[in-house]
């Protein structure tokens, strides 16, 4: 993996040499050494390493995108704000699955940095309100549905998002209550 100044150096020292093809006639590979310079800049805003972990994580492979984005070693200074955004992302999805305390830290981590597409980022606010809601914070995990709702303007999530107010309406029912002050009342009325 290059650092990201390496590059564009790169990038740029190839544009240099297409400009060099171009003057001395050789206008093929002038646009071929264009084009190569295209990749490097390509890299430069998605990095390599973490678009070979988003193709493992599409095959449910886990353990091989872990493996990937493992292979960074550095990533704040190795990566631009948006792909330490989603660097997060994945690492907080991978996570999630065995420990909540660490997913959490990396999904708002992720949210802080910002990601490029709404779809993710409400994915990972969907994500966060799940975890705020199994820790019973009722009301953070609402504020975060709320805005997973907003942001997910192609409908991608609604069935998820259907399913977590269904579960939060169950959990939390019309007569029911969080603290002693619910189950204070209920043994009012039983009493």
């Amino acid at each position: 993996m290059y650092n990201k100044i390496i590059k564009l150096i790169i990038a740029a020292g190839i544009i240099a040499f297409a400009v060099y093809q171009f003057t001395e006639g050789y206008i093929g590979n002038g646009i071929m050494f264009i084009l190569l310079s295209l990749i490097f800049i390509f890299l430069y805003f998605k990095n390599e390493f973490i678009l070979l972990a988003f193709l493992r994580l599409r095959k449910q492979d886990f353990d091989g995108a872990t493996k990937w984005l493992n292979k960074i070693k550095n990533p704040e200074s190795a990566l631009v704000k948006k792909q330490q955004g989603y660097y997060n992302y994945l690492h907080g999805i991978m996570v999630s699955q065995s420990n909540m305390n660490e997913a959490e830290k990396y999904f708002k981590k992720a949210v802080s940095l910002g990601l490029s597409m709404d779809h993710d980022l409400a994915m990972a606010k969907l994500n966060l309100a799940g975890i705020a809601f199994s820790k019973r914070r009722k009301q953070e995990a609402q504020k975060l549905l709320t805005e997973a709702t907003k942001l997910d303007k192609q409908g991608m999530l609604t069935d998820q998002i259907k399913m977590m107010k269904q579960n939060m309406k169950k959990a939390v029912g019309p007569n029911q209550h969080f603290g002693a002050s619910g189950s204070a009342r209920a043994q009012k009325r039983r009493g």
